[in-house]
C-alpha cells in the first residue's frame, strides 16, 4: 500500500510549542521532511491522489488558513489520515541542516551519507556546531567539473561528427598548456548595461564550467537590473575541451530565441539607447518577413573604460571625428567592416544596400530561419565570416541601417587571439578550416556562391 517514501522531520516543528502561539499543521510524530520524496506514480495514479491532496488541503486550510511549510504541510497532513500509505526512508537520504536540526544522530551514525539538504532560509549560514564541515564539503562539489558525470559516469557524450573528431585531434597535437577560457568578469557584467540599453528579449548563451555557472547565478540572483528583467533567457553551455566552441554558443542562443527576427550581437558590445524599438520598426518598413535581408548595425569601438555614451547618431560622429570612438577595428582589422562604408554612413537618412566582400562580418539582424553558425571553426577565426559568406551564397541583401550603431567596450584579449598570433600550428589550422568550407559551400551553392 506506501505510495510515498520520506524521511523524518529532524526538528521539532511539528511537535509545536516551539514559542507562544506556534501551530504548526498535522503530522505524524515529528512528521517528514519532503526535500527528498520516492513516489509510486503508478499507484498514486490508481488511488487518484490528485483529488486526496487537494481534498485534504482544503480541509486543513478551512482551520489553519495557510501553510507555512507550503507542500510539506499538505503531505503531513495526508499522510497523518493515511498512515499505512508512508514509507520511513533511513535518514541519510535527507540529513537536514537547519538551526535546531536533530541530524547530528544521523551522521554520526552513518558514514555513507546519499543528501545533504539546506532546509533553512538561512542556507549555508544556519548555526550548527558541524556546518563548516559541510558548507566546505558543498562548496567542494561546486568546483567539481560536471563533465565527469555528464560523460564518463552515465556514458552520455556529446554528439560528435566525424568531422569534428578530426578536428579535434588534429587541435590536440598543438602545443597548448594553458586554459582556453576562464570566467572574464568584465564581460559578464556587461549584461547590467546591456540590459539598460536594450528592453527587448534577450536570448544569452555562456559559456561555463559547473563552477563559473554558480558564480553567475550568485551575480544574476544579486543584481536588481538582472532580477527585474523577466525577458532574458540563459542557457550554459558547459566547457569541455581546450578551444572555446564560439558558433556552438551562438548556435544554442540562435536555437533559443522565440521572436520571428533576432539581432545577432556578441556580449562585449553596447546597443545605442533605443534600438529595439528602432530594429522593430525598420523591420517592418523593409518588408523583412517576404524578403532575404540582413540588416547590418553599423559597430564602432572606444578604448575607454569609462565611457559618456553617444546618445544620437550626431554625438556619435562627434566624438568620431574627436577620436573617443572609432569604426570597429579599423586598427587591426579593416576588412572586417570596411564594407559597410562609413563615409556613406555619416550622411545617410536611408538605408542603403551594399555588396558581400571577403572577410566581411557585420552585426545583422535577420529572420530566426536564418542558417545556424558553422560549428567547425572553435576559437579565434573566420566564426562570423563563415556565417556572412553563408548569408550571401542564399542570397541575403546587406542592407545598412542609416540610425542604428553599438559600441563594443574593452575588455581583455581571449586566450584564443594570443593563441592565434602565437602559433603557426594554429593558423595552419584555421586554414585548412577554411579550405573546407569553401569547399562544402560551394558544393551546397554552386561555385558563384564563392
Amino acid at each position: 500500500k506506501q505510495v510515498i517514501g520520506l524521511v523524518e522531520n529532524q526538528s521539532d516543528w511539528y511537535l509545536g510549542n516551539l514559542w507562544k502561539n506556534h501551530k504548526p499543521w498535522p503530522a505524524l510524530g515529528r512528521g517528514f521532511n519532503t526535500g527528498v520524496i520516492l513516489l509510486y506514480l503508478e499507484r498514486l495514479r490508481r488511488i487518484r491522489w490528485e483529488q486526496m491532496w487537494r481534498l485534504t488541503a482544503e480541509r486543513e486550510l478551512m482551520s489553519m488558513l495557510s501553510t507555512s511549510l507550503a507542500d510539506q504541510d499538505i503531505f503531513n497532513a495526508f499522510i497523518k489520515q493515511n498512515p499505512v500509505l508512508v514509507h520511513q526512508l533511513p535518514c541519510f537520504w535527507n540529513v537536514q541542516l537547519s538551526d535546531h536540526t536533530r541530524s547530528e544522530q544521523c551522521y554520526t551514525e552513518v558514514s555513507d551519507l546519499k543528501v545533504i539538504h539546506w532546509n533553512s532560509p538561512k542556507k549555508l549560514r544556519v548555526k550548527n556546531k558541524h556546518v563548516e564541515f559541510f558548507r566546505n564539503l558543498y562548496l567542494t562539489f561546486l568546483e567539481y567539473d560536471g563533465n565527469l558525470l555528464r560523460r564518463e559516469l552515465f556514458g552520455c557524450p556529446s554528439q560528435a561528427t566525424a568531422e569534428s573528431i578530426r578536428l579535434q585531434a588534429s587541435l590536440e597535437d598543438l602545443d597548448e598548456d594553458d586554459q582556453c577560457y576562464d570566467f572574464r568578469r568584465e564581460r559578464i557584467t556587461m549584461l547590467e548595461a546591456i540590459c539598460k540599453h536594450w528592453e527587448g528579449p534577450i536570448s544569452l548563451a555562456l559559456y561555463m564550467s559547473d563552477a563559473e555557472a554558480q558564480q553567475f547565478l550568485r551575480y544574476a540572483q544579486a543584481s536588481e537590473v538582472l532580477k527585474s528583467r523577466m525577458n532574458v533567457g540563459y542557457h550554459v553551455v558547459y566547457k569541455e575541451g581546450q578551444f572555446y566552441p564560439v558558433n556552438l554558443v551562438r548556435n544554442v542562443a540562435l536555437r533559443n530565441a522565440h521572436t520571428p527576427y533576432v539581432f545577432l550581437a556578441d556580449v562585449d558590445f553596447l546597443p545605442m539607447y533605443g534600438l529595439y524599438d528602432y530594429l522593430r520598426r525598420a523591420v517592418g518598413q523593409l518588408d523583412m518577413a517576404h524578403t532575404k535581408k540582413a540588416l547590418v548595425v553599423p559597430a564602432f569601438e572606444t578604448l575607454r573604460y569609462r565611457l559618456s555614451f553617444p546618445k544620437s547618431k550626431a554625438e556619435l560622429l562627434s566624438m568620431l571625428d574627436m577620436g573617443t570612438l572609432y569604426t570597429f577595428r579599423y586598427h587591426v582589422w579593416t576588412k572586417g567592416h570596411a564594407p559597410t562604408n562609413y563615409a556613406k554612413w555619416r550622411t545617410a537618412t536611408t538605408p542603403y544596400k551594399v555588396e558581400w566582400e571577403s572577410d566581411f562580418e557585420p552585426y545583422v539582424v535577420v529572420r530566426r530561419d536564418c542558417p545556424e553558425y558553422d560549428q567547425r571553426f572553435v576559437g579565434f577565426g573566420w566564426n562570423k565570416v563563415s556565417h556572412i559568406m553563408e548569408l550571401d551564397a542564399q542570397e541575403y541583401d546587406l542592407t545598412v541601417l542609416p540610425n542604428a550603431f553599438m559600441i563594443h567596450m574593452p575588455h581583455a584579449p581571449s586566450f584564443d587571439i594570443s593563441k592565434f598570433r602565437s602559433s603557426p600550428g594554429y593558423r595552419n589550422c584555421l586554414g585548412t578550416l577554411k579550405d573546407e568550407f569553401h569547399q562544402d559551400l560551394s558544393r551546397k551553392y554552386g561555385s558563384a556562391a564563392l
